[in-house]
């Protein structure tokens, strides 16, 4: 994750939000994340920290995980669903293995 965010895509804009909650409970990545969703009134907030998903639902947001974003993208013919998976097992993303083998089972070819 670190090495794609060191050459972002150009559609991708990098932003902060203009006031923090320092009254949520999270880390900080997570709490400008909250932050800025609400602010710039997003639909969804992809988040795949288990407490900083508690707390975006707390504040009225729609969460989105990692798998349930490349499963959706897979659902509809943009990805390949295992490929992306071993790519993101070579970064430093945290998922659950458990999460990732059933996602791997419900996404298995035909």
């Amino acid at each position: 994750m670190r090495t794609w965010a060191e050459a972002l895509p150009p559609w991708v804009k990098v932003r902060a939000p203009a006031v923090l909650d320092e009254s949520l409970n999270v880390d900080q990545g997570e709490k400008e994340a909250i932050c800025l969703a609400r602010e710039v009134r997003a639909v969804a907030i992809l988040m795949d920290d288990r407490r900083g998903r508690a707390e975006a639902v707390r504040c009225g947001l729609r969460v989105a995980g990692t798998l349930g974003l490349v499963e959706a993208a897979a659902a509809r013919g943009l990805v390949d669903f295992a490929a992306v998976i071993q790519r993101l097992r070579q970064t430093n993303a945290r998922l659950d293995e458990e999460l990732i083998q059933a996602a791997l089972l419900r996404n298995r070819p035909r």
